[in-house]
């Protein structure tokens, strides 16, 4: 089938309707009673179409009245639709790109705020905001993949909501939304599935919840579920060869060969106790754990060949959390008090191999005999050694937020929101680059066998007050304006680089494993509270003594900062307001017109080498017009928003010499756009369809040090006009549904189809051309199926047309040109799935 049938068959679809970003209709988080029991308690099968009540404002609201760019995909359609994890919901929400580089390893972005290569675990904070419920769950390094079943909504907020959900949501906000505990009766469902992966294994998952009252004011709902996930990626033999030749030393991995070897378990569950402790108090205690075990790699080499690398050491992740959550709501007058709190702990354990940095920095030496002969690779006899590296990294991440707010009565002319936040982030951060055999002399001090290591605490603070107020001027036209102080507080500490030879005072040769004086021990602080090495003066501290490492797990401390005769993280700090105006006019019943000017932000941060500055905070500054219809009797919706934003001096993330990640502040980027989202329900058919066009420039030339233009700019990196990466221009999708009776049953065929043109890889010019593009691909799925009133069957396909849909293209490191990696869309995946409710 040829791309252009694809892309004909796709405008087919989507033509039905017109494009959008999905405010589907689903069932709305209100508390069960006897005028609405919830689904599960009827013997009637659930609508396929309802109202859709949502809470982006603090406030219930229908979807069809909040006057922001709000996409919100419910239960029913998460269902229909089999979406279990981040990857598969994205697909929906226009405004939405991402990179990844396997699970619980992904940087998110919306409306093109993305100036590629985030995620370091020492690098900028995210810009776009993940809420589970009322708590913010945004980690440094990697989105949280929140498992999705009995889940009520996913809502994404599109632009700037720095008034009301604050640092990490300058471009948009993520919030998944749970089935809460209800009191009106005891039921359950429970889901399976088996499916195949086309070049790959079998697969499946098993879901379960059961809601328990226990009188009419406390309930208890509970949600397991265990999903595996096929590998289609395969581990083929490969050698390879390091200086000196002839002599040198060939290596394979014929240990590690290993067919369909990226398979993934997950597993975990969620409970909520609902207690009303009268009419108006509500406390609620949730409580979230999951367990993600991923092996191999889930990107392929194209020199390899298609769904296949070459890897020489073993690689695996084990990402777990638990969160636990607490929400008290209730009433003081008529005002109503909402607390939230939450603590999440984090840890996730990981193996990589580095083979790819030792091959491309031994050919990148090979004038002077290569790894062996500039770095130093050698064993405690002072042997050549296999320089391949594996990489064991972990990474402790704790998150306690507590947020108060009020908000007055809806129904008064003249509403107010505000509130308190505060927030406490920390990562403990460790990864060891080992060579087996490394002499002691050449590792890291008190590590042998370690060429470099990180071991580091990063902890980051936000103290905010903000509050929103709405007045309505007439009965059909409202003005809103709101605002957020806020203070961040940042800082970093502990030990990054390599060893230092101890014989001598510090003076022997080898020196260390890279010949360099600017990090590890050589960098580090003596007990004269002075570097050990001054490579400015080529000179030794007058105390060859080291002081005790800051972070347990080092060797010493070089990275912190002398306050007096201790040595305290290196901390950056800033505080400011940002600000959101709306006006909204409903000119007739069911059309809202909206403006809204917005402002978000992001942060500052603190650059590891003690040479390169800190980082300073970025904005963006939102100029928005949007409309919301509902026509035809309420037969379709037609939303939409055109919107420009201008993203002063952002932050930018590379690999710089060495492969270390640098941060700085670039230019300024315009970003203009449209996305718009229809919702049609005729009879037995529903139609929807969601879209968005994206285009996202550079203002100013972007340079290897600063803003060019500027003293010591540095070499031009990216000229003015320079589109920003990651983000296509165009993202579309459609779905249709049909539904047909069936005695008591109903039966139903189902389509989803989803395009996006292609895309830079980096922002930098000749990097992008190195990595290549991401190109357009076309996707589509497709089920068949019958529901009963407790029981339903489906079978389904996804992928139909076996595309390699490139979500991400990466080097290894920053001088590993010779290999980029593609990281896939799944393979055309044929299954079958089948529930039950009681």
């Amino acid at each position: 089938m040829t791309n252009s049938y694809r892309r004909t068959l796709a405008a087919t679809l989507l033509a039905t309707t017109t494009l959008a970003a999905p405010s589907y209709a689903q069932t709305a988080e209100t508390p069960p009673s006897a005028e609405r029991p919830p689904a599960e308690q009827t013997n009637a099968l659930p609508d396929d179409r309802d109202d859709i009540v949502v809470t982006a404002q603090k406030r219930e609201e229908n979807v069809q009245d909040v006057p922001i760019s709000i996409q919100a995909i419910g239960t029913r359609k998460l269902d229909q639709l089999n979406i279990s994890n981040f990857n598969q919901y994205t697909q929906l929400l226009p405004s939405v790109a991402f990179q990844t580089a396997q699970p619980g390893v992904t940087t998110v972005y919306m409306r093109g705020v993305a100036s590629g290569g985030d995620g370091n675990h020492s690098g900028s904070l995210p810009s776009v905001g993940s809420y589970l419920d009322e708590q913010p769950v945004t980690t440094i390094g990697g989105t949280l993949d929140v498992h999705i079943y009995d889940i009520a909504r996913i809502e994404s907020l599109a632009g700037p909501q720095g008034t009301l959900y604050g640092a990490s949501s300058q471009a948009g906000t993520i919030r998944i939304i749970t089935n809460k505990p209800d009191t009106a009766g005891f039921y359950g469902r429970v889901d399976g599935e088996l499916n195949t992966v086309r070049k790959g294994g079998m697969g499946g998952k098993i879901e379960g919840m059961i809601n328990t009252p226990f009188s009419d004011r406390v309930a208890l709902r509970v949600v397991g579920f265990y999903q595996r996930d096929a590998g289609f990626i395969d581990n083929v033999p490969g050698t390879r060869s390091f200086l000196p030749q002839p002599g040198g030393i060939t290596v394979n991995n014929d240990q590690f060969v290993e067919k369909d070897y990226n398979d993934t378990e997950i597993w975990g569950g969620r409970a909520a106790l609902k207690i009303d402790l009268d009419d108006t108090w509500t406390v609620t205690p949730t409580v979230l754990y999951q367990d993600t075990r991923s092996n191999g790699s889930y990107a392929f080499d194209p020199l390899v060949g298609d769904l296949q690398v070459q890897r020489f050491y073993p690689e695996y992740r084990r990402d777990r959390f638990i969160q636990g959550a607490l929400t008290i709501e209730g009433q003081l007058g008529n005002w109503d008090v909402t607390y939230a709190g939450a603590y999440l702990d984090r840890k996730a354990a990981q193996s990589s191999d580095y083979t790819d940095y030792s091959e491309a920095y031994d050919s990148l030496y090979s004038s002077v005999g290569g790894l062996a002969g500039y770095f130093y690779y050698q064993d405690a006899a002072g042997n050549t050694i296999d320089p391949r590296q594996n990489v064991l990294s972990t990474d402790h991440f704790r998150k306690l937020s507590q947020e108060l707010r009020v908000a007055s009565p809806q129904d008064q002319p003249f509403r107010v929101v505000a509130g308190a936040f505060y927030q406490r982030q920390s990562n403990l951060i460790h990864q060891d680059y080992q060579i087996p055999n490394l002499g002691p002399n050449v590792s890291v001090n008190g590590f042998p066998g370690t060429l470099w290591l990180t071991q580091q605490k990063r902890v980051d603070k936000d103290y905010a007050m903000f509050g929103e107020a709405s007045f309505d001027l007439t009965p059909t036209l409202t003005v809103t304006g709101g605002g957020r102080a806020y203070i961040y507080d940042n800082s970093l500490i502990g030990f990054f680089g390599f060893g230092r030879n101890p014989g001598n005072g510090f003076s022997d040769s080898p020196p260390n494993a890279a010949g360099s004086n600017r990090t590890g021990v050589a960098q580090c602080y003596t007990t004269a509270l002075e570097r050990l090495y001054d490579r400015d003066t080529d000179t030794y501290s007058s105390s060859l003594t080291l002081l005790p490492p800051a972070v347990s797990g080092s060797p010493c401390t070089n990275l912190g900062t002398l306050a007096g005769n201790k040595i305290v993280p290196v901390r950056t700090q800033g505080q400011g307001v940002t600000y959101r105006a709306n006006i909204t006019w409903k000119p007739v019943e069911d059309v809202l017109l909206y403006g809204t000017w917005s402002r978000g932000f992001r942060p500052g941060g603190i650059n590891r080498r003690a040479d390169v500055a800190a980082y300073d905070a970025d904005f963006l500054t939102n100029y928005e017009i949007g409309w919301k219809t509902t026509l035809l009797d309420g037969k379709l919706r037609f939303n939409g928003a055109v919107y420009q934003q201008a993203w002063d001096a952002f932050q930018f993330s590379f690999l710089g010499e060495n492969s270390f990640t640098v941060i700085q502040n670039g230019p300024n980027a315009r970003i203009r756009g449209i996305e718009m989202d229809a919702n049609l329900g005729v009879g037995p058919l529903t139609l929807t369809a969601s879209g968005s066009y994206t285009d996202a420039k550079t203002r100013q030339g972007l340079c290897e040090q600063d803003v060019c233009g500027r003293p010591g700019a540095g070499d031009l990196l990216a000229p003015e006009g320079t589109r920003l990466p990651i983000t296509p221009r165009f993202k579309i999708n459609g779905t249709a549904r049909y539904t047909v009776p069936i005695g008591t049953a109903r039966g139903y065929v189902q389509g989803l189809v989803a395009h996006q043109s292609s895309a830079s890889s980096d922002i930098r010019v000749e990097k992008a051309a190195a990595l290549g593009r991401l190109k357009q691909y076309t996707s589509a799925n497709a089920s068949i199926g019958v529901e009963f009133t407790n029981f339903n069957l489906e079978a389904f396909v996804q992928n139909i047309w076996d595309e390699r849909g490139q979500l991400t293209r990466f080097q290894q490191c920053g001088a590993c040109d010779q290999r980029i990696y593609i990281l896939p869309i799944q393979p055309r995946t044929i299954g079958i799935r089948a529930g039950a409710k009681f």
